[in-house]
């Protein structure tokens, strides 16, 4: 039997490992730099085909041919490109072509302490038939994570179950007719159907934010379930894109309005995932981008986030969900420095699978609240986010990326060559 790295225990008691995060005096002594944690559950031959993914995503100039050829050959129904980028790309970052599918890696996070928030990845669907597919997909998952621990929350597209320009239609303030109103009526009956069942079922749904020309339109109906469900818990969540400038903002508004509107306030709180689209458009339409002027702006901004999220923490459920070191950390050491109970069902985090394996398993490993946002769906379905998923590991520079120096490193220390 292959050898895999150091077990990682349950950490419902305070183990021999939390001890040593935090230290013979109980100081917070929280690390990410642990490649053995962060690794445990993965066997040297597993390690092996991850580095030598990462080092191919690590060229950038292959990440953009490969992306574009790729997805032509989806699109053309090629069987042997959906095999090569099945065992290859979509292993690593999905959790599998179903729910049934899914269910190895979801018992093998929750055998480290990592839930599992299920997203059924399909997006910008044309067809009502296909709409409400989403729908009925998105409640049997749910209906599947009310049975199973290890998976208490689903994520959702609105542009799964609504035509992208009817969104932008509704946010640009064209009026309904008779059609349209047909159409409006049949997303609320999609989305309400989807978040009554994670009420019923004691699941909880994050709603995705998307571009932001469509985004007041999300917001809106985000808010509308919020309103409606969130009344005795968090049932529903909204996502804020902290790289838009505007964006703290609207979550101090939105707090505001939750309070005196009377419901649990949910919000995921993200960087953003459309920053190169967003500025081409705002440049060729001629209007001021909502994107940050800087990184630095970006993670200011976050960490606000996460600071006033941890201020009201009873009356908000915040998920961070980022793959950046320092927020992670600052959420991690506000909840120990405040001895907040690291389980609370409020203070939530959040990694794709595949990525920042060392922030998730570490942060399971020291009794946080850690899960992995795992993508499910048909190789076709899901080749737009594993595009986005190798774009992001590339490197324009050419030095490692930081997903294949955390394997390298971990590679070093079992003593395997690259």
């Amino acid at each position: 039997m292959e050898q895999l790295g150091k077990p990682v225990k349950k950490f419902d008691q305070m183990s021999e490992v939390v001890k040593k995060m935090l230290g013979e005096e109980g100081e917070f002594n929280l690390s990410f730099e642990d490649t053995q944690i962060a690794f445990a559950d993965r066997s040297d031959k597993e390690l092996k085909k991850m580095a030598w993914l990462f080092g191919l995503m690590n060229n950038h100039w292959l990440v953009g041919i490969g992306s574009k050829i790729g997805l032509a050959a989806i699109k053309m129904h090629l069987p042997f490109v959906q095999t090569v980028v099945k065992n290859t790309i979509f292993e690593q970052f999905c959790g599998g072509t179903s729910l049934e599918d899914s269910k190895k890696t979801i018992a093998r996070l929750h055998a480290s302490g990592i839930s599992s928030f299920l997203d059924y990845g399909a997006e910008a669907k044309e067809e009502e038939a296909e709409m409400d597919f989403t729908m009925q997909e998105n409640i049997r998952c749910i209906e599947f994570a009310s049975t199973n621990p290890g998976a208490p929350i689903i994520s959702i597209k609105i542009t799964g179950m609504s035509r992208f320009e009817f969104l932008e239609n509704i946010q640009k303030g064209i009026p309904l007719d008779a059609d349209t109103k047909v159409e409006y009526k049949n997303l609320l009956r999609r989305l309400d159907g989807i978040c009554a069942a994670a009420a019923e079922k004691g699941v909880s749904v994050f709603v995705d934010a998307e571009e932001s020309w469509i985004q007041d339109t999300i917001d809106h109906l985000a808010e509308m379930m919020m309103k409606r469900y969130n009344t005795e818990r968090a049932v529903v969540y909204t996502t804020c894109q902290m790289y838009r400038h505007d964006r703290l903002k609207y979550l101090h508004d939105l707090f505001e309005r939750s309070q005196h509107e009377g419901y649990i306030l949910g919000v995921k709180l993200v960087r953003g995932a459309y920053m190169e689209k967003e500025r081409v458009r705002a440049e060729e339409l001629g209007y001021v981008s909502p994107i940050q002027a800087s990184k630095a702006d970006t993670d200011r901004d976050f960490n606000t986030a996460v600071q006033f999220c941890l201020d009201n923490y009873e009356k908000v459920a915040v998920c961070n969900a980022s793959h950046n070191a320092d927020s992670a950390m600052l959420q991690a050491r506000l909840i120990a420095e405040r001895k907040l109970d690291r389980k609370h069902p409020h203070l939530l985090f959040c990694q794709l699978q595949g990525m920042s394996d060392n922030l998730t398993y570490n942060l399971a490993a020291a009794g946080f609240n850690s899960a992995k946002y795992v993508v499910y769906g048909s190789v076709r379905d899901v080749v737009p986010y594993l595009i986005r998923r190798a774009q992001e590991n590339s490197s324009v520079t050419g030095d490692m990326s930081r997903e294949y120096s955390l394997v390298a490193r971990e590679m070093k220390r079992r003593g395997l060559e690259a």
